[in-house]
């Protein structure tokens, strides 16, 4: 399995997460990573606490190829507050924040649905 060195064009699935990364596209990655419509990027945010409306901007970049991102924020639940979630609804987004095992579940569904999607996923032990 090759090893991720920052960036992957295109649209895949998550094929595991866990150990504090994820597998995808026959490459691994530890760590957080952010997957739009463009590609899968490594995303340097580790807790939920970290997560600014800078470390989306790959997501508002392709804001017009993105219905929906879902945010895995680990394995804690929490509210987005309005300053992350209404700059993203005022570009077509809707966002749903959920835990990251959930998200990444949720978000191979809709890939496979062919769905305008972005996930932004913190990695988990």
């Amino acid at each position: 399995m090759a090893r991720f060195d920052g960036f992957v064009p295109g649209r895949h699935l998550i094929d595991a997460f866990g150990a504090g990364g994820f597998r995808f596209a026959e490459m691994s990655h530890r760590g957080s990573i952010l997957a739009t419509p463009g590609g899968i990027r490594i995303w340097p945010v580790l807790r939920f606490a970290e997560l600014t409306l800078e470390s989306l901007k790959p997501v508002f970049d392709e804001a017009e190829a993105i219905d929906f991102l879902i945010l895995g924020i680990g394995h804690e639940i929490a509210f987005l507050p309005p300053s992350l979630r209404d700059p993203l609804r005022e570009v077509g987004i809707t966002v749903e924040a959920m835990a990251t095992p959930a998200a990444a579940r949720t978000y191979n569904v809709l890939v496979g649905e062919e769905r305008r999607v972005a996930a932004a996923l913190i990695a988990v032990e």
